[in-house]
C-alpha cells in the first residue's frame, strides 16, 4: 500500500498549515486533520466465464443455419453430460452474413456464415477442464476462452475501505500526536473504490488446431491455483482536534 504523504492536511487554530493542500472534495477546516490512505482486500474469485463463438459457413443461408443448430445441438451434450442445463448458457448476438468472393469484380456471394457468442458462468471450477475440452471437439467453435470474476464483491468492497480507514486513522493519530493534540471523532469522508480487471487465463485457439489432441493431454491451467482478485480503496477522512 501506498500512502500519499501530500494528502495529509493539519489545520490547528492558531498555527499554520502544516502540509500540502490534497485534492479532495472535503471542505477545510480548522482544529481538524484530514488524511488520505489506501487499502486493499484480496479475495478468491467465486466465477468462472467461458466464451466462444459458434460459427458454421455453408454455400447457401439454411444449410449454414442448419449445421449451427447441430453444432448447437452438441454444445448441450456437453453441457448435460456434465451436469449443467443449457439454459445457463446465455447467445449474447445472432448474425447471419454473406461470403464474399473479393477477387471477382463483381464480389459475388459464394456462401453464408451463421454466428453466436456464447457465455457460460461456472461456479464449480472443477468443470472447467472438460468443458473447455470438450467444445473445443466442435468444429464450429472460436475464439474459445474463460476469465475469473468476483460476482459477490460487496463484502470484498466494505473490507478494502476498513482496511484504508485504519490506515488513515493511524496517520492522523501520529500527526495529532506530533503538534500536541488529541485526535476526535471522523467528521466526514470521501471514498473511491477499484476493483481489478477480469483475469483470463488462457485463450484458446480454434478448435480446428485442438481436435482430439485437448483430450489426450491435460489443459494449460490445470493443476494451477486460481489469482485472488484485488479491491483497493482510498480513504479521505477529517477528524476533529481536540
Amino acid at each position: 500500500m501506498k500512502v500519499n504523504l501530500a494528502s495529509f492536511l493539519l489545520f490547528l487554530a492558531a498555527g499554520p498549515l502544516l502540509a500540502a493542500q490534497d485534492q479532495t472534495n472535503i471542505p477545510l477546516q480548522q482544529n481538524a486533520v484530514i488524511v488520505g490512505a489506501d487499502g486493499e482486500f484480496e479475495s478468491a474469485p467465486d466465477t468462472a466465464i467461458i466464451n466462444f463463438m459458434l460459427a458454421a459457413q455453408e454455400s447457401d443461408s439454411q444449410a449454414a443455419f442448419a449445421r449451427a443448430s447441430r453444432a448447437a445441438d452438441r454444445m448441450r451434450e456437453i453441457l448435460r453430460s456434465n451436469g449443467i442445463d443449457p439454459k445457463t448458457a446465455e447467445f449474447s448476438q445472432y448474425s447471419l452474413q454473406p461470403v464474399y468472393d473479393y477477387k471477382s469484380p463483381k464480389r459475388k456471394i459464394v456462401g453464408y456464415t451463421v454466428s453466436s457468442n456464447v457465455t457460460i458462468k461456472l461456479k464449480d471450477f472443477k468443470k472447467i477442464p472438460p468443458l473447455l475440452q470438450g467444445f473445443s471437439t466442435i468444429e464450429e467453435t472460436e475464439n474459445q476462452s474463460f476469465s475469473y470474476s468476483l460476482e459477490q464483491i460487496e463484502e470484498a468492497k466494505s473490507k478494502a475501505v476498513q482496511n484504508a480507514y485504519q490506515r488513515a486513522r493511524v496517520y492522523a493519530q501520529a500527526l495529532a500526536q506530533a503538534s500536541g493534540r488529541n485526535l476526535g471523532d471522523m467528521t466526514s469522508a470521501n471514498i473511491d473504490i477499484r476493483e481489478a480487471g477480469r483475469i483470463i487465463p488462457m485463450m484458446a485457439a480454434n478448435s480446428g488446431v485442438l481436435g482430439k489432441a485437448a483430450q489426450a493431454v491435460p489443459g494449460p491451467t490445470e493443476g494451477f491455483g486460481e489469482q485472488k482478485i484485488k479491491i483497493t480503496a482510498h480513504v479521505t477522512a477529517s477528524f476533529g482536534l481536540k
